[in-house]
């Protein structure tokens, strides 16, 4: 079964100089449960392959039912020196929202 991200939780993304911060937040424990199960921080590399450059790291929030990733090498230096129409990484939640997660609940 494939389960749009946007169905099941929300997002907020900024950056942290070089390195863009993604937060995705279930709205319920249900979506909790399949977000810690299934949207790894490989699956987000391989969301954002092109974009994200270096390792991305995972953290779970389980008293806000959220996952917070680090996309580090991604945003081309960061908001003061890069020419990227997103340097500060703003739009990423948005985009990482988009993806479908094949699931088998």
């Amino acid at each position: 079964m494939k389960i749009k991200l946007r169905d099941i939780a929300h997002g907020r993304s900024g950056d942290k100089g070089d390195a863009a911060n993604v937060g995705i937040i279930a709205y319920d424990d249900d979506g909790y449960r399949i977000l810690l199960k299934y949207l790894t921080a490989e699956k987000v590399k391989e969301h954002f392959k092109g974009i994200c450059l270096g390792d991305v790291e995972r953290y779970e929030l389980p008293n806000i039912r959220a996952l917070n990733f680090i996309l580090h090498n991604t945003l081309g230096g960061g908001g003061t020196v890069s020419l990227k129409h997103d340097a500060q990484g703003k739009t990423l939640a948005a985009a990482l929202l988009r993806m479908e997660l094949e699931t088998e609940d």
